[in-house]
This record gives structure tokens, sequence and C-alpha cells, in this order.
């Protein structure tokens, strides 16, 4: 996720400090991994000399001055442009699993178990994100079914080794 990109967004609808911009992105779409303030902060540095925003005013607190940053003409074009711009699918052709199973096959350990052991946890994650879309509102659901057809895909391949294990205990060992 691009927070830069999002805090922007975020500010589209009108002038923040970097506070309400840390409450907003937290309430949308930091449930499960919240900002830290000095992540707004230094983000909203970064922004301000690239000119996609500017300090809209300044006001005195109990502690340091309290900013407050609008979005410029060049930070909605940006914004613009990154919502128009695909992300690129992820293939995990690289994956630690794969790597584990193959591991354990060069080295005479019972990969069954490894695949096993991973179906338990994805399975169990599987019921934690199930209980919380049930219990969710409906960007909680989303979230959650998006990781869901993401450990769907993981189980399918989990079976599909497993049924072919002897074949690839057979092709790693040669």
């Amino acid at each position: 996720m691009s927070i830069g990109h999002t805090l922007l967004g975020l500010l589209e609808s009108g002038p923040r400090h970097g506070y309400d911009l840390k409450r907003a992105f937290d309430e949308k779409f930091g449930h499960d991994r919240p900002l830290h303030y000095g992540q707004v902060y230094s983000t909203m540095s970064r922004l301000l000399k690239n000119g996609l925003v500017e300090v809209d005013g300044i006001e005195p607190g109990g502690g340091p001055e309290r900013k407050r940053y609008a979005i410029t003409e060049a930070g909605i074009t940006d914004v613009q442009q990154w919502l128009a711009t695909p992300e690129k699918p992820e293939p995990y052709l690289q994956s630690t699993l794969y790597t584990k199973v193959v591991l354990a096959l060069l080295t005479d350990r019972d990969a069954a178990d490894i695949l096993d052991s991973q179906r338990s946890e994805h399975l169990r994650m599987m019921r934690i994100l199930t209980d919380r879309k049930r219990k969710g509102d409906l960007a909680d659901q989303l979230i959650c079914d998006h990781a869901l057809f993401h450990l769907e895909a993981d189980l399918r391949w989990l079976e599909l080794t497993a049924a072919r294990l002897g074949k690839l205990a057979e092709a790693v060992t040669r």
C-alpha cells in the first residue's frame, strides 16, 4: 500500500492535521496495521517537499505547532494517476513453503507432515477471518474475502502438491 497516496487521497476531502490523517487512515485502512505518528509526519514532510501538499495553516498548541495540510493540484493529479494504474499481480514464484517441501525431500524428512501442518495453519486462519467477516462491516468483509480467496488458492496448491509428492520427490532427488 502506498501510504503517501492514501494520505493524499484522504486530503482530497479537505485540509487536515497529521493527527486527523492518522485517525482517518487507521479507521478506513489500518485495522490490522495502524500507522505510527512518525510515519504520518515523515510522509507529509516528503509530500510537502515534492509539492503534492502545502501547509494550509499552523495552529499553536500545548506542544509543537499543529500544521494543517492541504492537497495541491499536483497532488490530485498524482493520486489520479496512482488510482488509474493497475497493481502488479504477485505470482509468488519464490514460495517459502515450496522451498521447505523440497528441502524436506532432499534431506529425507517427511514433506507430507509439512504440508499437513501448513494446511492446519491455513484452516485456522480461515476460521479466524470467517469469524471476523461475519462480525465486521462491509469494508472488513471485503478485506477478509480478499485474504480468504488467497488462502483458498494456497489450500488448492497444498492439496495438489500432496497428490504429486511422489513425483516431486523423484524430480528433486535426481
